[in-house]
């Protein structure tokens, strides 16, 4: 009997010891998860751009939860932010390039990778890589049946290569450090020999410590031909818009940041051909206000079926061709969809311009 109850008391005593520790691990198990961080917002200034703030004061009330919200000075900022585009800053990115002609009719590019400070967007001026001093690199268009070479000189303080992306080309000069050349050392030159085979939208960007050189600016659009379009349209304009989310550059089109990024200006009735090229390191999905996206083109390739649509998704190293008929007169926002990429408390930011018709 007494060895019962001796018995009876551990077991008692040792689940009382157990219940606070399972209580605690229960406790810890059901806690939620800590959201993920959009680390590109987070680089752009801050964890929300907006100078949100959710610093806990105890309980289940935040540091912003005992503000008053001022709308009024959040409006005024907004405001004096949006009707400040388009803004100046030094440089633009992404010109086209006129190559040199040899006696064989080859066409001659010349790309320098070296530094440069880039004005991303007025007051903000970031340590950049770039080709030619520019951000993204220039736009390189040649005709079918072209050949070309295009010389690299780096100017970089560390070695680099280029990489031609959508582009048919012999496996010599594909570009990629280490596996089809070696890295072109601070000070050094290569010559990258291309023939235009077909109508291509392709890009080009570094393979050697990608993570950084291309981020940080080292980047551009190629283009073979001309795209086939429906009905045999006729395009007022062709213009690439180029995505970046990481680096230095940062939330950009066309390496600026909204309210320094070009406006889209389109007469009514014209047709505007437009290229998609994400070069950054997530998907970005482009939505125009009021007008019709017909997409014509995937990487480069026709389809044969080209639908509408509002928003168009570019995921990473994709390009999509999109075909605006410019019939509503207006000022439309044309944005990533991405809140946290494009608008916060301080206004409109990153990626977002506008489609101007008149």
């Amino acid at each position: 009997m007494l060895r019962t109850k001796a018995l009876v008391g551990a077991v008692s005593f040792a689940v009382a010891v157990a219940v606070p520790w399972w209580s605690v691990s229960a406790e810890t198990s059901s806690a939620p998860a800590r959201p993920a961080v959009d680390t590109a917002a987070a680089d752009h200034g801050g964890a929300a751009h907006d100078g949100s703030s959710t610093t806990s004061t105890g309980g289940d009330t935040t540091a912003t939860d005992t503000q008053q919200h001022d709308w009024k000075s959040m409006d005024k900022e907004m405001a004096k932010r949006d009707k400040s585009f388009p803004a100046k800053t030094a440089g633009k990115g992404a010109q086209l390039i006129k190559p040199e002609v040899l006696k064989d009719g080859t066409k001659r590019f010349t790309l320098t990778a070296k530094p440069v400070k880039w004005e991303v967007e007025p007051g903000k001026t970031v340590e950049a890589m770039s080709y030619n001093g520019m951000v993204p690199g220039p736009t390189i268009h040649v005709d079918v049946g072209d050949k070309v070479e295009v010389v690299l000189k780096n100017r970089l303080p560390e070695s680099t290569v280029i990489h031609w992306h959508g582009i048919p080309i012999d496996n010599a000069m594909d570009g990629v450090a280490d596996i089809t050349q070696d890295p072109v050392v601070p000070g050094g030159s290569f010559t990258y020999k291309i023939k235009a085979e077909r109508e291509s939208v392709g890009w080009y960007h570094s393979h050697h410590n990608g993570t950084e050189q291309v981020t940080n600016g080292l980047w551009g659009a190629f283009l073979i031909g001309n795209m086939p379009l429906p009905d045999h349209t006729k395009v007022a304009q062709e213009i690439p818009i180029e995505l970046q989310d990481s680096g230095s550059i940062g939330l950009t089109l066309n390496g600026k940041s909204f309210p320094a990024t070009e406006p889209v200006r389109v007469r009514k009735g014209d047709s505007v051909l437009i290229h998609y090229v994400n070069a950054g390191t997530m998907a970005h999905p482009m939505h125009l206000h009021g007008l019709d996206q017909l997409v014509v083109a995937k990487d480069g390739f026709p389809l044969k079926n080209p639908y509408k649509a509002d928003t168009v998704l570019v995921a990473p190293g994709e390009r999509y061709s999109v075909l605006v008929n410019a019939n509503r007169p207006g000022k439309w926002a044309f944005h990533c969809h991405i809140f946290p990429h494009s608008e916060g408390k301080t206004g409109m930011f990153g990626m977002f311009t506008e489609m101007i018709v008149s």
